[in-house]
C-alpha cells in the first residue's frame, strides 16, 4: 500500500485505527485501505454504524452549544479523533472568540491533522497523549499553557469510553480529572451500549472486526455509564440515547436506540 503524503512514517497504515475507522463513518478521507475495510465489516455487522458516529458527532455539537451558551469558555477533549466539520473549537468560538480548546489524541494521524486546522489559532492546541494516562495529559506544558483549573473547564470524554476496559479502572480516570477542575467545570461522556437491544449477535460481530485494531470494545449499559458520573451532578435529560439529548427538534429523537450510543453531561458543583 502506498503511503500518502500526509501518513507519518510512524503509523502502521496495515493496521486498522479507530478514530480512522471513525473519520471513515463520518465521510472524512483521511483513512487507509485497511480502516475501509474494518469498517465496511463493521457496517455489515451493524448497519447503524454510520449512524451511530454522525448521532454522537451531532451530541457533541449541541453540548459544546449548550455549554458555551451556559458560559463555558474552556474544553479540553479527549479522544477528539480526526477533525471534521463541527469540531469543538468551531464551535465554541463561534460564540465567543476567546474560548480555549485542547484537543488530545493517540492517534497521530488525529494529531497531524488537528495541527494544520489549528495554525494561527492562538486558543486551541492539540496534543498527542493516551485519556489512560490522565496525569499526563493535565500536566502536559499545552495544557496548563492554554487552560486555567481555578475557572470552569469542559470535559469531553466523546465515543471513547468503549475502548476502555474495566480493567484500565475508568472511574480512577475520571477521578483523577475530576479532581483537577474548578467547580462550575462539566463532563460530556459518550459510548456505545446495548440498553434495551438484543444485540448479542451484533456486538460479537463488531468485538471480532474491532479486534484488528489496537482497541477492544467494552459496552455498558446506561446504570455502568451513570456511574461514571461520580461526583457530577447530572444535566437534564440525563444519561439518554444521544439523539434525545436536547434535540434541535422532536423528530430527532425518534427512534433513538438506533443511534447505539448513550451520553450525558454532568456538572461539578460546589
Amino acid at each position: 500500500m502506498q503511503r500518502p503524503d500526509w501518513a507519518p512514517e510512524t503509523i502502521d497504515i496495515e493496521r486498522p485505527s479507530v478514530a480512522r475507522m471513525y473519520d471513515y463513518y463520518l465521510g472524512g478521507s483521511h483513512n487507509f485501505a485497511a480502516d475501509r475495510a474494518a469498517a465496511r465489516a463493521m457496517v455489515e455487522a451493524v448497519p447503524e454504524a454510520p449512524l451511530m458516529a454522525q448521532a454522537n458527532r451531532a451530541f457533541l455539537r449541541r453540548a459544546v452549544q449548550y455549554l458555551a451558551q451556559a458560559g463555558v469558555r474552556q474544553f479540553l477533549d479527549i479522544g477528539s479523533g480526526i477533525p471534521t466539520v463541527g469540531n469543538v473549537h468551531e464551535i465554541a468560538q463561534r460564540i465567543d472568540g476567546q474560548s480555549r480548546v485542547v484537543y488530545v489524541d493517540v492517534d497521530p494521524v488525529a494529531v497531524a491533522h488537528s495541527q494544520e486546522i489549528l495554525a494561527g489559532n492562538e486558543h486551541a492546541t492539540v496534543l498527542q497523549e493516551d485519556l489512560r494516562r490522565p496525569e499526563a495529559i493535565l500536566t502536559h506544558p499545552e495544557v496548563t499553557r492554554l487552560l486555567d483549573f481555578s475557572r470552569p473547564v469542559a470535559v469531553m470524554i466523546v465515543a471513547v469510553l468503549h475502548f476502555i476496559p474495566d480493567s484500565d479502572r475508568p472511574e480512577e480516570i475520571l477521578r483523577t480529572l475530576r479532581g483537577a477542575l474548578a467547580p462550575g467545570s462539566h463532563l460530556v461522556l459518550s459510548q456505545a451500549s446495548e440498553e434495551g437491544r438484543d444485540g448479542t449477535g451484533e456486538r460479537a460481530e463488531a468485538e471480532r472486526v474491532y479486534r484488528r485494531t489496537d482497541s477492544q470494545l467494552w459496552i455498558r449499559s446506561r446504570a455502568e455509564l451513570t456511574a461514571l458520573f461520580d461526583g457530577f451532578e447530572l444535566v437534564d435529560p440525563g444519561v439518554v440515547w444521544v439523539p434525545q439529548w436536547r434535540p434541535d427538534s422532536p423528530d430527532q429523537a425518534e427512534n433513538a436506540e438506533r443511534a447505539v450510543f448513550m451520553g450525558g453531561v454532568g456538572r461539578l458543583g460546589g
